[in-house]
Formats: structure tokens, C-alpha cells, sequence
């Protein structure tokens, strides 16, 4: 038991955890300055095919599908540049491209149109 009791003693944390409204210490925060994406620049790519401009996106044919009538446009990228330019974002593009289109008109401006699927 006297082993245990000495063990315990040992094992405290140096200091004692913050509550919340401390002040977080500045270590964190020259962490978060010395990480690379915190100046708003893109170390690594974008995650997301989508957010790319159509000068960016490597694959010749460009494929949006919509989730509400199973529709699915393809285009070129040299078309899709030659139409809307090099510097047009594909989800702009791709939703217009399903938008001159679309089949399910309702009235509604709420639910007319697609729902693009960029797979």
C-alpha cells in the first residue's frame, strides 16, 4: 500500500490543466503560426475535385451527375474551357451544365433544378 501511495505522488501532472476561460499558453499559439496553411496559402492541394478551376483539373473528360433524376452530362475540357474559360470553377460549370438541361421544373425556385454529383 506504501508503494502505491508513493507511486501516486509520482504520477501528478507538473502543472495543473486549464480551465475554460484561462488563457491558452503561448506555445500553442506559435504552434498555430508555425503551421504552414496559417498564413491562407495551400500547402497541400485541395481536397475537393469540385473547388478546382478548370486549368487545374488533370482528366480530359469532365463527368457531373445529378442525385435527383439520375442524369448524368459529360463535356471535354477543352470544350468546357472554350465555353466558359480557363479560370471557370468545374462546380459553376458543372451546375450550369445540368441547369440548361434540366427536366424537373416545378414552379418552385426552391426545388427546380439538379443536384450535381461530381464522382
Amino acid at each position: 500500500m506504501d508503494k502505491m501511495a508513493a507511486a501516486v505522488g509520482r504520477k501528478m501532472p507538473p502543472a495543473r490543466g486549464l480551465a475554460p476561460n484561462d488563457d491558452l499558453p503561448p506555445e500553442y499559439w506559435q504552434a498555430l503560426l508555425d503551421d504552414p496553411c496559417a498564413d491562407g496559402g495551400n500547402a497541400a492541394p485541395r481536397a475537393s475535385g469540385r473547388a478546382l478551376r478548370l486549368d487545374e483539373i488533370p482528366q480530359h473528360l469532365l463527368r457531373v451527375s445529378c442525385r435527383r433524376c439520375s442524369r448524368t452530362v459529360e463535356i471535354l475540357k477543352a470544350d468546357a474551357v472554350r465555353l466558359y474559360g480557363w479560370n471557370a470553377i468545374w462546380r459553376d460549370v458543372g451546375q450550369r451544365l445540368l441547369d440548361n438541361t434540366c427536366t424537373v421544373r416545378t414552379g418552385r425556385h426552391e426545388e427546380d433544378g439538379c443536384w450535381p454529383s461530381y464522382d
